[in-house]
Parts: C-alpha cells; sequence; structure tokens
C-alpha cells in the first residue's frame, strides 16, 4: 500500500446550498467526514488540490490524512460528485476510519509475466473479464493493486478467484461464486481464418455435369418461346 495522502481542510460554519455555492466560487469544494461513531463533520478541501489528487489514478482507494483543527483525521474517499458541464468536482465524502476497521474497496488487477505464458506465445489473447477486484480489507492493510501471474497457462485456461494469492488483510468480497477474472482465448484471426476456410470450402464444389438450376431452365424456356 502507498503512503496515506494529506489533505488540508478547513470545517464548515454554514450549510445548505447558498453556502455551498459561496464556497465553490472560492474555489472550494464543500465535504463532509462521517462514521466512526461520531458525528458528520462538514468541512471544505482547496477544489485544485482535490483536482490533483483524484488525478493520480488510486485517491479512491487510498487512505486519506485529512487536516482540520489542528488535528489529523484517517479517512477513505468514498464518493466524489462532479458538475455534469464542467466535470468539476462539487462535493466529496469521507468515510472516519478507526486502526482496526475493515472495508470494502475495488483494487485494480494487473497480470505480470505475460511472457512466460504459452498461450500468449502461441498468439492467444488475454480475455479479462475483471479489472477489479471487490475486496474487504483491513483499513491499514490496503493494497494499491492485485498482481496475477499468467506464467505457464495456455489457450483455454481460466483464471478464477480461489486461484488467486490475496495480500494479508485482504479477502474477496464476493463469496458466493468462484467468478472469472480472466481467460486465455485463440485470436480472432485465427477464427476468421477457419471460417473463411469452410466457406472457400463450399464456394468451391463445382456442379456435376447436367446440374442447371431451375432457374435458368425456365428462363431459357420462356426465352425460346419468345423467340418462335
Amino acid at each position: 500500500m502507498s503512503d496515506a495522502l494529506t489533505l488540508p481542510a478547513e470545517t464548515r460554519e454554514q450549510a445548505g446550498k447558498g453556502a455551498s455555492r459561496a464556497l465553490r466560487r472560492e474555489g472550494r469544494v464543500p465535504a463532509v467526514i462521517y462514521g466512526g461513531k461520531e458525528e458528520p463533520t462538514p468541512i471544505h478541501v482547496e477544489a485544485k488540490e482535490l483536482a490533483r489528487q483524484l488525478g493520480t489514478g488510486h485517491f479512491m482507494n487510498s487512505i486519506v490524512m485529512i487536516e482540520v483543527g489542528g488535528k489529523s483525521v484517517r479517512v477513505l474517499p468514498k464518493d466524489v460528485a462532479f458538475h455534469p458541464v464542467s466535470d468539476r468536482a462539487i462535493h466529496a465524502d469521507f468515510l472516519r476510519l478507526s486502526k482496526d476497521a475493515k472495508i470494502e474497496v475495488e483494487i485494480p488487477v494487473v497480470f505480470v509475466n505475460q511472457e512466460e505464458s504459452p498461450g500468449l506465445k502461441k498468439g492467444g489473447v488475454l480475455n479479462v473479464v475483471r479489472h477489479d477486484l471487490e475486496l474487504v480489507c483491513e483499513s491499514d492493510k490496503i493494497p494499491d493493486q492485485i498482481e496475477i501471474d499468467v506464467t505457464g497457462l495456455e489457450v483455454g485456461d481460466s483464471i478464477h478467484i480461489s486461484t488467486v494469492s490475496l495480500p494479508e488483510g485482504s479477502v474477496s468480497a464476493i463469496t458466493d461464486r468462484d467468478f472469472t477474472i480472466a481467460t486465455i482465448v485463440a485470436p480472432s484471426a485465427l477464427k476468421s481464418q477457419d471460417d473463411e476456410t469452410d466457406e472457400d470450402g463450399e464456394e468451391g464444389e463445382a456442379p456435376e455435369a447436367g446440374d442447371v438450376p431451375a432457374s435458368a431452365q425456365t428462363a431459357d424456356g420462356e426465352e425460346g418461346d419468345k423467340s418462335e
């Protein structure tokens, strides 16, 4: 897991749409910290700093230390609302965490050692069914990503959640089935070639002597009648 991010904030004295609009005009984003058996804490953060951290790509799966009122509050970003036109952040929700808390997060999957897969070497394609895994993790042990080794996999092989070694402190949030994460499939180019071969074989069959389409016979007959 990467080091916790730090996000400076200030408490909000006023709530409501009018107060929120005023904050946004000043380059601030209204937000709230909730959970942890404590009352929600309304705050606001700098819009540019929030946008920068969102741009890292892992903000939503990172522990964030919000510095407010001279204290640091350990949180996990839960939701960020964006303006439908400008795509600017207009509100954020943060879940307050205790050290022993367990939370559900989505962690990206990365496939390693693809050069060691015989199936991929033969031209097979890695068909990724799930790009992220839903995991329940201890709040201080959230992984940045889950690496899956494809060494030795052949065309037709599948990777299921039961075959993945999850890091300590993490378990799958889906427990009612052994779902597929990825498969190695034959390349579409080979399938297309096989289909073309079948079609060529059918089209290449020459008609036997004496086999004349009924439509041709009718047309000839009609033309013969007209010529008389």
